[in-house]
């Protein structure tokens, strides 16, 4: 264990972090593009599918609605089958996107095992520590892989330098008034010789 004295969290940390999370979230992640790959590969074949049907529609027999109402549709006919592949591809991409948030919720609400949680731990500095700590606000529950997202992102964000600081700020709170004037303060209030 590779422990450092600087009041910041080290470069190794976000590495280590980053190697666990990518070990939990792998298959999920894997998942997701095979999916949203296959769907894309299908829609895109049905699609083209979908437009050819409607080129070849002759909207001959369709005496009811005189030659201008024919030549109406065999104008417009390309623009609505595009609009139509437009609306479902759009229905398309907002169940993906349902599909793939229901599957990243699904993996940050997942249990960090025991024994992967103690190799993590051992590898993090002390400042990367405490930001675990700090993104694992209920001790309640088991540290989930959503806890382990977070502690990434805050520590990316500079967290473990903000620890430092509320903790040096706390201690200035709780000293006595009079360690707490600076000595310009303390000039500024002597009596002139």
């Amino acid at each position: 264990m590779k422990q450092t004295s600087s009041p910041l969290a080290t470069p190794q940390d976000t590495a280590v972090l980053r190697s666990t999370l990518l070990k939990l979230t792998a298959t999920q992640k894997i998942l997701c593009t095979v999916v949203v790959a296959i769907v894309a590969i299908v829609w895109y074949d049905l699609l083209n599918r979908m437009v050819a049907f409607g080129d070849e529609i002759d909207y001959s027999g369709l005496q009811v609605l005189g030659g201008e109402g024919i030549a109406f549709l065999q104008r417009y006919n390309p623009f609505f089958w595009w609009a139509l592949v437009a609306l479902c591809t759009l229905i398309i991409a907002y169940l993906l996107f349902g599909f793939v948030q229901a599957s990243r919720q699904r993996v940050q609400s997942k249990i960090v095992t025991a024994d992967t949680f103690q190799a993590l731990v051992a590898q993090l500095s002390e400042p990367a520590r405490d930001v675990l700590r700090w993104a694992w606000q209920d001790r309640s529950q088991p540290v989930t892989v959503g806890v382990l997202q977070r502690t990434a992102e805050e520590l990316r964000s500079g967290r473990a330098g903000k620890i430092l600081l509320s903790r040096q700020q706390a201690q200035l709170l709780d000293e006595p008034a009079a360690a707490a004037v600076s000595p310009r303060e303390r000039s500024a209030e002597a009596p002139p010789a």
